[in-house]
């Protein structure tokens, strides 16, 4: 049967940004009233969170952040199959933001482009409000396309705040599984914003900088990234933004032998590719073809590793893996990595 949305219900609002302020003797400070709607919103947030907490038999969420030219219903409906194919067993929810550009290949890319941008600090406070709810456990985060890089913004901006408090990003804010599928991202600007924290001793760690602060063991979260040479619809991306290479298309052959290692050394990363096509521009691989959901589910839903009894995986190198295609797709497992 098809999939139908339901009646929707606005449970509460952010105000809007930027937030008003208040003039003092002292200087600016924010409008008592944008701070009280605010932490209304964060309330009503934690409370619809907690409510499902408590009828779910896992005390996780799955959160799912959509690409371009998707709508509300259109996030919904998937995140729907997918809650489904999780056995229910999780709080679902989406993120969604205004990806509904309507001008063409072009500028309705670069007005969806802009969005994704201003969706950024919305993100970042909703992870940090969901993460802060009693009685969460855990929270995964699946972002397609577009939505990645409004993830990996995030999270970079998030992992400097749990750094300054002398935590983790995955401590801090109870992050499990985060999945990158067909990320819409440079391949050099992608590393930029994951291991940002890494790449800069000098933020201070607590009140002063720790140059030789250690980073504790990140189990049981792990980034995980879905990747395909034959997405068209990256191609597309790269064209538009003059990129050689989006990471969404990687594969071992574009990367050197010390990148390889790093990725490796990591130890909390894996990628996996998909050969072939199931739908139109071979970019909605995660819900068209079958091994690859299947794939996603055996690794939220059960916490299996690449390879492991019910997640068969072809190893490549590293911590590069390849999904066996599936039979009558376009395309096949040929080719170089």
């Amino acid at each position: 049967t098809d999939l139908k949305l339901g009646p929707t219900k606005e449970l509460g609002r952010y105000p809007r940004i930027p937030y008003a302020v208040a003039v003092t003797p002292e200087g600016l400070t924010r409008a008592p009233a944008v701070v009280d709607t605010h932490e209304a919103a964060n309330r009503a947030l934690q409370a619809e969170v907690a409510r499902r907490l408590a009828l779910s038999p896992r005390k996780e969420m799955v959160l799912y952040i959509h690409g371009v030219s998707n709508s509300f219903s259109e996030a919904a409906l998937t995140m729907g199959e997918m809650c489904h194919f999780l056995g229910r067993e999780f709080v679902c929810a989406i993120f969604t933001w205004p990806a509904g550009g309507k001008r063409g290949i072009l500028f309705g890319y670069q007005e969806d482009y802009e969005s994704s941008t201003f969706a950024v600090e919305h993100l970042r406070k909703a992870i940090r409000t969901i993460a802060d709810t009693p009685g969460l456990e855990r929270i995964h985060i699946l972002a397609h396309s577009r939505g990645t890089d409004v993830l990996a913004t995030a999270l970079s901006e998030l992992s400097f705040e749990s750094y300054m408090q002398q935590m983790t990003l995955p401590r801090r804010f109870k992050l499990g599984n985060v999945v990158l599928m067909a990320p819409d991202l440079d391949i050099e600007v992608a590393p930029e914003k994951i291991l940002a924290i890494i790449s800069d001793p000098d933020i201070p760690y607590g009140a002063t900088p720790n140059p030789h602060a250690v980073f504790q063991a990140l189990r049981p979260f792990h980034l995980t990234i879905y990747v395909s040479p034959d997405d068209k619809a990256l191609a597309t991306s790269g064209w538009l933004f003059g990129s050689l290479a989006r990471l969404g298309r990687v594969d071992t052959s574009v990367l050197t032998p010390e990148q390889v290692e790093l990725t490796a050394r990591l130890g909390f990363l894996d990628v996996i590719q998909i050969r072939g096509t199931t739908d139109r521009f071979g970019h909605g691989y995660f819900v068209s073809n079958p091994r690859a959901s299947a794939d996603l589910i055996a690794m939220i839903r059960y916490g299996l590793k690449p390879n492991e009894p019910g997640r068969p995986l072809e190893e490549v190198e590293g911590p590069f893996w390849r999904v066996l295609p599936e039979a009558g797709t376009k395309g096949g497992a040929g080719g170089s990595d």
